[in-house]
């Protein structure tokens, strides 16, 4: 695969390990300070705000206060004075997120960035702000995802809104490390399975947010259309869809005739009994209509190296269909498009 992938994504996939425990280091080096918050916000794009879904995730009931992911310009109309804003960039161009920095600094928020550099590292040292550096040698931002893991999972610390995981985050990384074969194996079987239908994953309570990475890595790597759903809700609304997945009489092999779709049904053990069996029904109603169905709980003593695992599986299955596909899966020319036709650099 190496040769079709020359800025070494899958390179860095594998490094998510020896990610997890540099970030830990560079929190620590950056000396934060606690403090006390109504509400914690992770604001970023792509690859920069997923920390804070799959923080969220880890961290289950644990959390005590609002602890949100922000994709966008503003923070919440109603978002407290004194809440914990981390601003995440890796490029620190990012316009959604610098106009976050100074929406929260106008809120009078205590604030902490995470970035290389840009702009976004220029007004947090001129405004005293701390700023975790991130790696500048990563192939893309959504190979920071390590990165953003662990910061946002500080600032739930830091804003007393969770407690602190960094032992659950390192043995995490000693178990990413053991299962890393088996990951990458198992990533084979399920871009067997899926082929060249366009993936559907869904998720429910810790899944759900790793079942929306899967399909942005899917989106960037594959270069491909794929889709995501949180269960319970997709069973009140979505089930139905699949009656016709398979193509009505004389469409052909996809819906309306198009390419066909393959469910992937992500598990976790300490979900709500009826949500594991709400996992177990729709896999049974989708077969019928499906190019293939798979189910996959991830394994781990804790809920932090269970998202983790289940990162790093969807990572390789994204890279498998990239290469099955035959396409690189470094560049994403359209989202640069888009940024140039919108007249910024970030």
């Amino acid at each position: 695969m190496s040769a079709g992938d020359p800025q070494g994504i899958r390179e860095a996939v594998l490094a998510l390990p020896e990610h997890l425990r540099d970030a830990l280091w560079r929190i620590e080096t950056a000396r934060l300070q606690p403090t006390e918050a109504p509400a914690a916000f992770v604001c970023g794009m792509g690859g920069s705000a997923i920390g804070g879904d799959l923080a969220a995730a880890a961290l289950g009931d644990r959390v005590t206060r609002p602890f949100l992911t922000v994709r966008g310009y503003e923070l919440p109309s109603w978002a407290p004075a004194g809440s914990a804003v981390l601003c995440s960039s890796c490029s620190g161009e990012t316009e959604e997120t610098l106009a976050c920095y100074a929406a929260a600094e106008a809120l009078g928020a205590h604030r902490i960035v995470a970035t290389t550099g840009g702009r976004l590292a220029e007004a947090a040292r001129e405004d005293g702000v701390p700023v975790v550096g991130l790696p500048g040698l990563l192939p893309q931002p959504r190979a920071a995802v390590g990165y953003m893991f662990c910061v946002a999972a500080e600032l739930a610390v830091l804003s007393l809104a969770a407690p602190r995981i960094h032992t659950e985050i390192d043995a995490a990384a000693d178990h990413l490390a053991e299962r890393a074969e088996a990951l990458a194996a198992r990533a084979v079987e399920l871009a067997d399975a899926v082929g060249a239908a366009t993936p559907v994953i869904y998720g429910a309570d810790l899944t759900a947010a790793v079942a929306y990475r899967w399909k942005t890595q899917v989106n960037e790597n594959a270069k491909s259309p794929a889709f995501f759903s949180a269960l319970p809700e997709a069973g009140h609304n979505e089930l139905p869809g699949w009656t016709l997945a398979g193509g009505a009489p004389g469409d052909g092999d996809g819906p309306q005739g198009g390419r066909p779709l393959a469910a992937l049904l992500l598990e976790d053990a300490d979900q709500h009994p009826r949500e594991r069996r709400r996992i177990e029904l729709t896999a049974e109603l989708i077969e019928p209509h499906a190019a293939s169905v798979a189910v996959f709980e991830a394994e781990g003593e804790t809920r932090t190296a269970r998202v983790l695992e289940l990162v790093m599986l969807g990572d390789l299955f994204s890279l498998e269909l990239a290469s099955r596909r035959g396409v690189d899966p470094g560049p994403i020319d359209a989202i640069g498009e888009l940024k140039k036709r919108m007249g910024r650099p970030g």
